[in-house]
């Protein structure tokens, strides 16, 4: 077995200072964690300081927001009508997005008591759906279990409770923003997401074989207590 390698923070340091990566390509990294979170303003001004143009045209994203910020309210039919306005493809080739949102309106109608027009939606909308795919079935049963059992009794199942949750709703309008993104040609989410994984993959990896200075990304410093670093 190999002895671990210890790797101090001078050594550390001195290689990262060796890493080149050039502003603009920092700049474009902060541009599309703008953009794609929805921080019109921030972009807008973030774009004049670095003198950089966003991929999209800013008055998108506060479309694309209101959409959002709709379906996380509960107004999901709003939600679809400004949806179609945008680009009525986004739901014409998302047969998934269109049940899962068609769910949510059903779990709105139950969630304010509306059983007979939750009945009627189930049966004009999304009975048809769950007939043609086995998945969308299930999850029309689990979501019209929600009449038959109390969300407030801790013996209901968490598979049912969790439908009547703001989380819930986060999920469904975080799937919506992800097909307008993509429908704009941006990516699902943040690049810089995608490097905070990889950068835990490697660090993850590195620790099979070595001690050094993790990054907490909590605070940008790094996260092992400067009294147990090796110097």
């Amino acid at each position: 077995m190999q002895p671990r390698v210890i790797i101090p923070n001078s050594e550390w340091d001195r290689r990262l200072s060796e890493v080149n990566v050039s502003r603009e390509d920092l700049n474009r990294l902060v541009m599309d964690y703008l953009v794609i979170e929805g921080y019109k303003a921030a972009a807008e001004e973030f774009g004049k300081e670095a003198n950089l143009s966003p991929p999209v045209h800013l008055d998108s994203i506060e479309s694309r927001m209101n959409i959002r910020e709709a379906v996380q309210r509960g107004d999901v039919e709003e939600a679809i009508e400004k949806v179609n306005d945008l680009n009525p493809e986004i739901l014409d080739t998302n047969p998934g997005l269109y049940f899962h949102l068609q769910q949510q309106r059903l779990i709105e109608h139950i969630r304010n008591g509306r059983v007979n027009e939750a009945l009627i939606f189930a049966q004009n909308e999304l009975a048809p759906r769950g007939e043609e795919n086995p998945e969308f079935l299930a999850e029309l049963e689990r979501t019209m279990a929600l009449l038959a059992f109390d969300t407030t009794n801790p013996a209901t199942p968490s598979n049912i409770v969790e439908l009547m949750t703001q989380a819930q709703r986060q999920r469904t309008a975080g799937e919506l923003n992800a097909a307008i993104l993509e429908s704009m040609s941006q990516g699902r989410e943040p690049k810089l997401l995608g490097l905070v994984r990889l950068l835990c993959w490697g660090e993850s990896m590195l620790e099979k074989r070595a001690d050094f200075p993790h990054a907490d990304l909590g605070s940008g410093l790094n996260g092992v207590p400067a009294a147990n670093q090796p110097k």
